[in-house]
């Protein structure tokens, strides 16, 4: 074990991110921590989370565990270019606080509550704060992707014809759409994805709503429905469905952790078209929000064990599962999530299983 460092006194008044009963979760940490963890990091453009963490961390989701923050910093869950992260030992336990950069603020002059109008500085982010994960990977997953029930995409308004009769329409054409659409209000353009059944209860998970574009309802004549496409990210076709549009935000900022209580899944389907999965793939996981697990949880990839005869029995087994990589759920549906591949030590494939890491 590495020898205890001298305390980093910058920072005053800091607070435990974990709720009360943190420390006996953080006993033994210390055999974690990175032999050539840095005593201070300077974050810089590029980072993220994920990376960061690994510096310090042999064990990255672990970092909320070790992560102490201060009060007197706004937006202290959030980490910027040019902040400072320095590693303290307290109790001879590793603990990680920081130390706001200028990127991660600007000044601005805005007027008092007084009559005489006197300056006041109002600090606020300068520039975005840096992502958990790869954010080129994911955010299309991120924002416009779902996962519905099958009876809800059979039960949406189509899209039955385009403008001047034509079959294929992008942004900027209007199209027809067979349904009710309240006018001027904007919708998703979604095509009928994979159905995800579970391939051992057989459970109906799930249908992707793949993201098309977007669209405002501009006319309703009768049960047909004139709309204007305002983007796409693919041409839209006739047969494509309308959603309601989702009221969400792009979140890169959770933290990575482990699931509260014990997972054991399966990864179902990789994005793509392709059944092998490696290091970035996005992928569906069998397991979501009713089986506990959260954004930012960290999932252990098992290589399935491959079938071999045993000739003396004279029978088929499974050879166990051996530990390939991880995983990052991103977004979490009912049923099942999606994750981004973070580390691969061999090739990966659909039906491999992940566990708690």
């Amino acid at each position: 074990m590495r020898k205890p460092r001298a305390t980093f006194q910058a920072l005053i008044g800091l607070s435990w991110l974990m709720a009360a009963g943190a420390w006996s979760a953080t006993e033994g940490l210390a055999q974690y921590l990175r032999a050539d963890a840095p005593d201070v990091y300077t974050v810089v453009k590029g980072d993220t989370l994920w990376d960061i963490s690994g510096r310090y961390l042999e064990r990255p989701w672990l970092w909320p565990e070790i992560w102490r923050i201060n009060p007197q910093i706004e937006n202290p869950h959030l980490i910027y270019p040019g902040d400072r992260i320095a590693l303290e030992w307290v109790d001879g336990q590793p603990q990680l606080n920081l130390q706001r950069g200028d990127a991660g603020r600007t000044y601005k002059v805005s007027p008092s509550d007084t009559v005489t109008l006197k300056p006041q500085i109002h600090s606020t982010p300068l520039e975005s704060a840096i992502p958990t994960i790869r954010l080129d990977a994911i955010q299309g997953f991120l924002v416009h992707n779902r996962v519905v029930e099958p009876h809800v995409l059979d039960a949406a308004p189509y899209v039955v014809q385009g403008e001047s009769e034509r079959l294929v329409l992008g942004a900027g054409d209007r199209l027809y759409v067979r349904g009710m659409l309240p006018e001027r209000e904007s919708f998703n353009v979604v095509r009928k994805g994979p159905l995800y059944v579970d391939p051992e209860t057989r459970e109906v998970l799930g249908q992707e709503a793949t993201y098309i574009g977007l669209g405002d309802s501009v006319a309703q004549e009768g049960d047909i429905a004139t709309m204007y496409l305002q983007s796409t990210r693919e041409e839209a076709q006739i047969g494509d469905r309308v959603l309601p549009t989702e009221e969400r935000r792009l979140d890169s900022t959770f933290f990575p952790s482990a699931p509260e209580g014990t997972v054991e899944g399966q990864i179902i389907s990789v994005f793509g078209g392709v059944t092998q999965v490696g290091q970035f793939d996005v992928v569906v996981v069998n397991r979501g929000a009713r089986e506990g697990v959260e954004v930012g949880n960290v999932m252990a990839i098992y290589k399935r064990g491959a079938l071999a005869r045993d000739r003396i029995a004279n029978e088929v087994i499974r050879l166990p599962s051996e530990r390939a990589g991880l995983l990052m759920l991103f977004r979490v549906f009912d049923k099942l999530a999606y994750g981004l591949v973070l580390e691969t030590e061999r090739p990966l494939a659909v039906e491999d299983e992940v566990r708690n890491p």
